[in-house]
This record gives C-alpha cells, sequence and structure tokens, in this order.
C-alpha cells in the first residue's frame, strides 16, 4: 500500500481511498439488488444489511477484495485474466460470506439452491461470472476514473467526510451486527442479560426486523 501524502486526500492506494470505495460499493450495490429485484418479481423491496442508511456492505465488501487482490498490477494485466480471477474470487466470497452468516449470526440473506447451477445454494456459476464482469468493469473502468476524482477532493472536506463516514459506518454495522445476534438468542429463548438486550428487544423486534429487512430467509 502506497504511504498517503499528507499534503493530499487519498493520494495513491491508501486506506481512505479503499474506505471510499468500500462506501461507494455498499451504496450502489444496495440499489442494484432493487433494481435487480424490481426486474424479476415487478416488486420494490430493501435489499440493504444495515439497519441504517441504504447500504448492502457486501458488495462494499467485495469491492475492496477486488482491489487489495487484484488492484496491483491491475494495468499490465490482460481483461480475461483480471475477468476469471475476478469471477474466481466473487465466487468464493459469496460462499464464505453466506456461510459466515448462517453459522455465525443463524440467518440466510440469500438461497439460490433452486437456481441453476448453484454451489449449495451459496453461490452461482452464473453469479460468479457476473461478479467477474463487475469487478473486471470495476478494475479497468470504474476504479481509475473514480479514484482521480477522489484525489480531487479538497483535504479539509474530505476528511471530515471521512472522519464522519467512518464513524457512522463502525457504529452502524455494530450496531445492525449486534441487534442480529441478540435476535438469534431471543429466538432461542433465551432472556438478555443486560439493559442493551432488553433495549434491543423492546425496539428492534422480530416484527420491525422482517419488516426492514424482508430478505430474511427462514423467519
Amino acid at each position: 500500500m502506497v504511504k498517503e501524502n499528507t499534503k493530499d486526500f487519498a493520494k495513491g492506494f491508501c486506506f481512505k481511498k479503499i474506505f471510499a470505495f468500500f462506501v461507494l460499493g455498499s451504496l450502489v450495490g444496495s440499489f442494484y439488488e432493487e433494481i435487480v429485484f424490481f426486474v424479476q418479481f415487478r416488486e420494490w423491496t430493501c435489499r440493504h444489511d444495515l439497519l441504517y442508511g441504504p447500504f448492502s456492505t457486501l458488495y462494499g465488501f467485495g469491492l475492496i477484495l477486488f482491489l487489495i487482490f487484484l488492484g496491483n498490477k491491475n494495468a499490465e494485466r490482460k481483461f480475461l485474466k483480471t475477468f476469471l480471477c475476478a469471477s474466481l474470487l466473487g465466487g468464493i466470497f459469496e460462499y464464505l460470506a453466506s456461510l459466515f452468516l448462517e453459522l455465525f449470526l443463524g440467518i440466510k440473506f440469500w438461497d439460490y439452491s433452486t437456481l441453476f447451477l448453484n454451489i449449495h445454494g451459496r453461490t452461482t456459476i452464473p453469479y460468479m461470472l457476473a461478479w467477474g464482469f463487475m469487478g473486471s468493469l470495476i478494475l479497468k473502468v470504474v476504479y481509475p476514473f473514480v479514484s482521480k476524482w477522489i484525489e480531487k477532493i479538497p483535504q479539509k472536506i474530505g476528511n471530515v467526510i471521512y472522519i464522519f463516514l467512518l464513524f457512522f459506518f463502525f457504529i452502524n454495522m455494530f450496531l445492525s451486527y449486534t441487534v442480529f445476534i441478540r435476535m438469534i438468542y431471543r429466538n432461542k429463548g433465551v432472556s438478555p442479560k443486560t439493559f442493551i438486550g432488553r433495549f434491543y428487544d423492546n425496539y428492534y423486534t422480530n416484527e420491525y426486523m422482517y419488516k426492514k429487512f424482508p430478505i430474511l430467509i427462514g423467519k
């Protein structure tokens, strides 16, 4: 990772720039999911995975994985090799994310078991190819273009936005994940041990959660 120039905002391949792409990926990914769902079922529905804001962090994490693992020497790598590597990386990520959510949070955000060429219902070959296409597009077209615009953000303004979003996502992700964990224990009949658990049970009820996240499976 290139050391950040203190006179510029997000210069080079630095954490600030990676985080900026995480936010953009999470935002665009949620809208992409909603559009795809609408095309398939003619119904608008929430496809977010955080309690607050139109964000799907699955796409944010997927995007920064492309940048971290495939960003190096991206300009020298041919499109076909980038496409194949991005397909494999995206498929592995989607599979492991599904497995993690089910094993540690006890929930499913997606189930592809009825789809063509699915792999244990966690991903599919066509979706892996879609990951490959999106990854190649991001690496070859989007990243170079957007990266230049991010670097043009005035340092003071960029740092204020960066700090605000960093705290917002940290709190939002921590709250969202702990609420999901409490929901699992609540469904198992485990009583809350602290006032935080009682607050979660009173405010983030099952009815609220299934209405907020209609993509939850197995409710």
